[in-house]
């Protein structure tokens, strides 16, 4: 049974290889142009640096160079139920300098656009085991992020050699561009 988490909340992860989902819905009449939400994985070392510039997953590099992490390609719509967007995680290939996994997911030329997350609604995050569908956690983005047009959902991170899952659910406005700033 899937634990829904909390903004704050953190869970073990007892599965070395699963897949994240990532789905939301847009309101297109707002702005009268469609919505292009974009998942990317930073892949962090001790000192939340990111490991190379390979090591961002994102829809121009969908793999990870130790193959730990795997994004399943970009969703230009949104359209539909369930997942948006999928990234598939082994843990037992992750490089040794890698410390946290965090995932951020930024509305592509949110400013031209004049996009921001407050006209996105049901967002979540999941982590399912992808052998047996088994939703292991789930966390529902309930905040109104009325100037953000990036989220940082989540992060996985190594603690005692045990890998956890922090809801984060923090915006910044700004794109991708801000986060690559915080993390390079």
């Amino acid at each position: 049974m899937a634990i829904n988490l909390q903004k704050g909340q953190r869970e073990n992860i007892d599965a070395p290889k699963f897949t994240i989902g990532l789905g939301w819905d847009t309101n297109s009449s707002t702005t009268g142009t469609a919505f292009d939400l974009d998942a990317s994985i930073f892949m962090l070392d001790e000192n939340k640096k990111l490991v190379s510039d390979s090591h961002l997953i994102f829809y121009n590099n969908l793999k990870s160079p130790d193959e730990s992490v795997e994004h399943t390609g970009d969703n230009l719509t949104g359209d539909g139920d369930g997942d948006d967007e999928q990234i598939k995680v082994d843990l037992t290939k992750a490089g040794a300098s890698v410390a946290e996994i965090c995932i951020v997911v930024t509305i592509h030329d949110a400013e031209n656009r004049r996009q921001n997350f407050g006209q996105v609604r049901n967002s979540f995050i999941r982590i399912f085991d992808a052998a047996t569908n088994e939703v292991l956690l789930k966390y529902e983005l309930e905040e109104d992020f009325s100037i953000e047009t990036a989220i940082e959902f989540g992060r996985i991170y190594k603690r005692d050699n045990k890998w956890k899952f922090e809801a984060v659910g923090m915006g910044m406005k700004g794109g991708l561009q801000d986060y690559l700033n915080k993390y390079q």
